[in-house]
Parts: structure tokens; C-alpha cells; sequence
């Protein structure tokens, strides 16, 4: 099953319209999706969520129509991380899991403070009083811990150093073991979604320039979109120990249930279509 599909999406605002999008996001993989400001990538983000309708197409996640009134219980089995606080910020980390463990039946109170600790995140200090990265990483514990079969991340390794970056990226790793699991990651560090996602998205100016796996040519399909985006909202730092290879076919290993594992690459060439499916 797909966890996400967008078919012939089209949504119009004055001075921008985002054209015949069409995507399908399988259930155990990781979506890259990238473009310059004002791509679509948020309006996007947005009509999967059913903050926006859309005026032509449909828009699909875990099975359920966004529009639809069905979809609001469909929203327990999707964790969203913003590219900006969403709480209240005179709430502590303490504080803001009790708020959560009233909004959702999952919530897991154990496994929200184990990320507290894993992140190193203070319980009781307000969130006015944390730095970007903190909040960040707090949001990512808040996603994550009433146990969603879907991510939706919009720049969610943006502000954290890169040791902390690398340790997020192993965080999305291991959730997509579950085969069940599922990540659309927007960002503009382009060499995290080489390192994690099975396939990329390229949006520009409302239109779907390419689709393609993101091994299909080593670092290819990231650097095609480093070329087109401005310099001033490129991010290219590659913290170490990437795992691309110019010139040669990314590839890489899943542990699926049970404990066996599976190499998984592609050699796909690009994709010149409107439409984008794995």
C-alpha cells in the first residue's frame, strides 16, 4: 500500500499555482522532497494534511482521502514536524508530553522521555529558553512518540549541529524498519536526503521537475537540484560518514522484521514525467 498519493493535484493562489502534482509515496520508504522558497513543498505538506483543499485531484494518506471527514482519525497515525515551534512557549518538555498524552490515544509516555534523554533535552526548562536545535529535536520526540505509521518532516534537521543531524537521520532510519513506516522529508540540506531517502522530489516554481531514486547515479539527482535552487537556500554540508558514491549506484541495507536483511539499490534512469511512483 502507498502511504501517500497525490493524483493530478492542482491548487491555485494569486501568483502561484501548483500544477498536475502527482506522487506516490510506498509504505517502508523514505521521500525526499526539495525545491527552492515558494516550490509548493509547504502547499504540498499542507493539502496532505487537509489544512488546504485542493481544487482539482485527489490527495490520499494511509489510505484515506485528506478531504474527507474520515481523515481527521486517520491524523493519530501521522507525526508532522514543522519548520517551526508549535507549542505554547512557556511549556517545559515535561509539560508539552502531557499535553500530547490528552491529544492522542498512542501516546507513549515511556518512549517520549527515553527521547527526552536521548536528546539531551532538559524536562523542565521552558521552551522560550532552548535553542533552535533543542526545539527542533523536541518536536521530533513529540512526533514521534504516540507511535505514527507516517512522518511528515518540513526541515526537520535544520538547526541541529551536524553530530546531532547524523544522530536524527539514524532516528529516521530505524523508524522506516518497520516496513509499515513511512517519511516524506522536505529539506535544503540536500546531502541528508542523499544519505537516507530511497527517492527524491524535485518541485520548482509549482511544477514537478523530477522524480527519481536517489541512488539511480550516485549523488546525482540531489546535485541536479543543488544547481537549480538559489545559492542562498543551499545547504551542502556532508557530515561524515555519508554513504554515496560518485559515479556508481547508491545502495544500502534495510533489517526487515524477523532479522533478515535486504540490500536495496537501483539504477533507474531519470525520470522526465509528471508523475512520480516507487
Amino acid at each position: 500500500m502507498n502511504a501517500i498519493e497525490l493524483s493530478h493535484v492542482t491548487k491555485h493562489f494569486p501568483g502561484f499555482t501548483l500544477q498536475d502534482l502527482s506522487l506516490a509515496v510506498p509504505s517502508g520508504t523514505i521521500c525526499g522532497l526539495v525545491g527552492e522558497n515558494g516550490a509548493g513543498k509547504s502547499t504540498t505538506i499542507r493539502l496532505l494534511m487537509g489544512g488546504l483543499q485542493p481544487d482539482s485531484g485527489t490527495c490520499t494518506v494511509l489510505g484515506t482521502d485528506a478531504a474527507s471527514p474520515e481523515f481527521l482519525a486517520v491524523k493519530e497515525d501521522i507525526g508532522v514536524v514543522l519548520d517551526g515551534v508549535n507549542f505554547y512557549e512557556t511549556l517545559t518538555p515535561e509539560q508539552v508530553g502531557k499535553v500530547c498524552r490528552a491529544a492522542y490515544r498512542q501516546w507513549d509516555a515511556d518512549l517520549y522521555r527515553s527521547y527526552l534523554a536521548r536528546f539531551a533535552l532538559p524536562p523542565r526548562k521552558e521552551i522560550k529558553a532552548l535553542s533552535k536545535g533543542m526545539r527542533m529535536k523536541l518536536l521530533i520526540a513529540a512526533a514521534l512518540s504516540h507511535r505514527p505509521k507516517l512522518l511528515i518532516l518540513d526541515e526537520a534537521t535544520s538547526g541541529l549541529d551536524p553530530v546531532m543531524r547524523d544522530e536524527m537521520l539514524e532516528v529516521f532510519w530505524d523508524f522506516v524498519q518497520d516496513e509499515e513506516h513511512s517519511i516524506l522529508m522536505s529539506s535544503h540540506i540536500t546531502t541528508d536526503l542523499e544519505r537516507i531517502a530511497d527517492r527524491i522530489t524535485f518541485l520548482h516554481r509549482g511544477k514537478l521537475l523530477f522524480c527519481k531514486p536517489s541512488c539511480s547515479t550516485g549523488t546525482a539527482s540531489c546535485a541536479a537540484a543543488r544547481r537549480t535552487l538559489p545559492r542562498s537556500t543551499r545547504r551542502t554540508s556532508s557530515p561524515a560518514g555519508a554513504r554515496t558514491t560518485s559515479g556508481a549506484c547508491w545502495s544500502r541495507t534495510r533489517r526487515r522484521r524477523g532479522g533478515s536483511t535486504g540490500r536495496r539499490c537501483w539504477t533507474t534512469p531519470r525520470s522526465t514525467t509528471s508523475s512520480c511512483s516507487m
